[in-house]
């Protein structure tokens, strides 16, 4: 069964418990979200993918977009659970870092969401510079704030979390595309990762690792911090691993997701084989 309909079923009792009440032996039974919010950034909303580039497109969001090229979580969700329709919120802001996103989730406690989405940190590691990173230390503080606020509110609100996407690979797959280059450095885009990205010295070629290690630890957080709260759910590190090619990322900035892209992130999200 695909990964977050299993997510989704064993919070199935706490979102509807009564809708439940049937024989032991119904554990065919399956009980979606009325209602979803997505929280996150750039990638989130999208950004680069309409026709007038450089702007945010929720309608191609993987979490709550409407496209049917995407194939978003909603659009999955919807298609047998009707009843979401019209209930999926985008609450996700570009260039947000963790910082941001307890004011994220306090809307999506608003909205009554009964599924957030969480796909953050790309931008507490993708900064000015290696020594503008976001710290551990304040990384996990704000995640937890984060969570604590929209379990203190919504309880029992499934909560799926993404890992930060592996940019090192980014960097590996076009820092010999010219184009890529050089819209990396007139956006000034990662420049913690991607500056310099032709250079192979030493010091270049040493940052890139440190901001990789910076990845990985900031992915140890989400899934320590996630794994206090009885209804959220880490990716185990799959959307760090996948192995993303170049046509997953817009021609643009060659940085985020392209639509295609924005469809491999719902398909594997929706595939996760979630632990419990």
């Amino acid at each position: 069964m695909p990964g977050l309909r299993r997510l989704l079923i064993a919070l199935a009792t706490a979102l509807c418990s009564s809708a439940l009440a049937a024989p032991a032996a119904r554990a065919d039974i399956t009980v979606y979200p009325d209602s979803m919010a997505a929280t996150g950034a750039s990638a989130t909303t999208a950004f680069n993918t309409c026709p007038t580039p450089f702007t945010s497109c929720p309608a191609n969001s993987w979490s709550t977009g409407t496209e049917a090229a995407v194939e978003s979580i909603y659009l999955r969700i919807a298609a047998v659970h009707p009843a979401i329709l019209g209930h999926a919120y985008n609450d996700a802001i570009g260039g947000r870092k963790m910082a941001g996103l307890q004011a994220q989730v306090e809307v999506a406690a608003e909205q009554r969401a009964e599924l957030v989405t969480v796909d953050m940190g790309s931008n507490d590691v993708c900064t000015p510079s290696e020594e503008t990173m976001t710290s551990v230390a304040s990384f996990e503080a704000s995640f937890n704030a984060a969570l604590r606020a929209l379990t203190t509110r919504r309880p029992s609100t499934a909560i799926a979390v993404l890992s930060i996407p592996n940019v090192h690979r980014l960097w590996r797959i076009l820092h010999e595309n010219a184009a890529a280059v050089r819209a990396w450095d007139e956006h000034t885009i990662c420049q913690s990762m991607l500056a310099n990205a032709t250079s192979t010295a030493r010091a270049d070629a040493a940052r890139r690792e440190r901001v990789l290690d910076r990845i990985v630890e900031l992915n140890g957080v989400l899934a320590s911090v996630c794994a206090r709260y009885a209804h959220c759910r880490y990716d185990g590190g799959t959307t760090f691993g996948y192995a993303f090619e170049a046509g997953e990322v817009t021609t643009r900035d060659y940085f985020h997701p392209s639509i295609a892209g924005q469809a491999t992130i719902a398909r594997v999200a929706w595939e996760l084989p979630w632990e419990f």
